[in-house]
């Protein structure tokens, strides 16, 4: 499974970007997709996530402000980011999570990170 991001920029605190990660390879492996960010010094954390039939899971940071959502092919997924604040400034990753088989078990896979920049 690959993984590419889309979307990162610079914008002002309490404006919005939109985040979209397009998945190609083997996709119908694919469970759960979402949105994890790092800050410089700072642990990798999760966003939001969302599996292949619609529910999302989100971090209590981001409640209200973001949406995420998949595509109807399922092989994409969007993050919606409103009323960004300073604090949201990240480095953003795609996940894609692959359904479990007793071989491999659940396997992980990202996409190469876009930068989102909130100016203050």
């Amino acid at each position: 499974v690959q993984l590419v991001e889309s979307g990162g920029g610079l914008v002002q605190a309490g404006g919005s970007l939109r985040l979209s990660c397009a998945a190609s390879g083997t996709i119908f492996s694919i469970d759960t997709m979402g949105w994890y960010r790092q800050a410089p010094g700072k642990q990798r954390e999760l966003v939001a996530r969302i599996t292949n039939s619609g529910t999302p899971n989100y971090a209590d940071s981001v409640k209200g402000r973001f949406t995420i959502s998949r595509g109807s092919a399922k092989n994409t997924v969007y993050l919606q980011m409103n009323s960004l604040k300073f604090e949201d400034t990240a480095v953003y990753y795609c996940n894609a999570e692959t359904y479990y088989t007793t071989t491999t078990g659940r396997l992980n896979y990202w996409g190469q990170g876009t930068q989102v920049t909130v100016s203050s």
